[in-house]
């Protein structure tokens, strides 16, 4: 029958009792399944771990400035590792650093959640904190609707803008002279 039709005979079911065969043309099934994974590859958002490092000495306006800058990392959906790092007596002080810990996790509760408290590690002590549920359904919405594809188009823009600049080699070495 399948010969007559020049269509393949397929087996779908061999282990059961009859086995299943199935008319079709198998390469054709073969293309759809494989525009089907890519379509299912391209819709897929990729979570990216970022690290902030910090100190137990920061400044108040430089803490200010790294949680701002991991919040930016959250609102594109991706997580966000806070790594503490301790020198010579600073170990002492590691109820110093879960203060800070817990001052960063309350700023930024809105648009995270902790994904695993701080844990002490040697000389340094980490805590990982992922996107709220909110953020990651507005991450998919724009996924989808192809937005942050365009922003980081744009940005591989500027970058590719900055990278093709070119600067005269003769007055940076005139300029280290003087």
């Amino acid at each position: 029958m399948a010969r007559e039709a020049g269509i393949d005979l397929v087996e779908v079911a061999p282990t059961s009792k009859p086995p299943v065969c199935r008319l079709m043309d198998y390469g054709k099934w073969k293309y759809d399944q494989k525009k089907k994974e890519h379509r299912a590859k391209v819709k897929q958002h990729n979570v990216v771990l970022k690290e902030v490092r910090l100190r137990p000495k920061i400044d108040q306006h430089d803490l200010e400035t790294k949680v701002n800058a991991a919040r930016k990392f959250l609102e594109k959906g991706n997580k966000v590792q806070f790594t503490m790092m301790f020198r010579g007596r600073e170990m002492i002080h590691l109820g110093m650093a879960n203060d800070q810990f817990a001052a960063i996790i309350a700023e930024l509760a809105p648009v995270s959640k902790v994904d695993s408290p701080a844990k002490k590690n040697g000389k340094r002590m980490t805590m990982v904190l992922s996107p709220s549920g909110k953020i990651m359904s507005e991450v998919k919405r724009r996924e989808a609707a192809g937005e942050v594809r365009q922003e980081e188009q744009e940005e591989s823009q500027i970058i590719g803008q900055v990278e093709s600049d070119d600067f005269d080699d003769d007055e940076l070495v005139e300029g280290a002279d003087e």
